[in-house]
């Protein structure tokens, strides 16, 4: 499994983007996937997480209310980012977990990695 990820740029503060990630191979419907972003001098951390089904998901304190992570379609999850903000400015990575319950919900564990995007935003 690849994963791809994409959709990143540099963006103004209160601006939008929407970052992409798909697989080749099997389909991220069968994984719960996540998105994970890291700051230069920072570590990793957990942005959002969706279901294997969808139905649940979870986002980061630090984007709640502006991020939203949904699947569309049987090979798409989609971050769609609004009102970003300086401190959004990151490498954007999309993961997928194997071993995964249809309503799970997972912070550790991803087999797979997106190759990363950067998300830049500055005036």
């Amino acid at each position: 499994v690849q994963l791809q990820a994409s959709g990143g740029g540099l963006v103004q503060p209160g601006g939008s983007l929407r970052l992409s990630c798909s697989s080749s191979g099997r389909t991220l419907s069968h994984y719960a996937v996540a998105w994970f972003r890291q700051a230069p001098g920072k570590e990793r951390e957990i942005v959002a997480v969706i279901s294997r089904s969808g139905g649940s998901t979870h986002h980061s304190d630090s984007v709640k209310g502006r991020f939203t992570v949904s699947r569309d379609g049987a090979n798409l999850v989609t971050l769609r980012m609004n009102s970003l903000k300086p401190e959004d400015t990151a490498v954007y990575y999309c993961a997928a977990r194997d071993r995964a319950i249809s309503s799970g919900i997972y912070y550790t564990g991803y087999d797979y990695w997106g190759q990363g995007t950067q998300v830049t935003v500055s005036s």
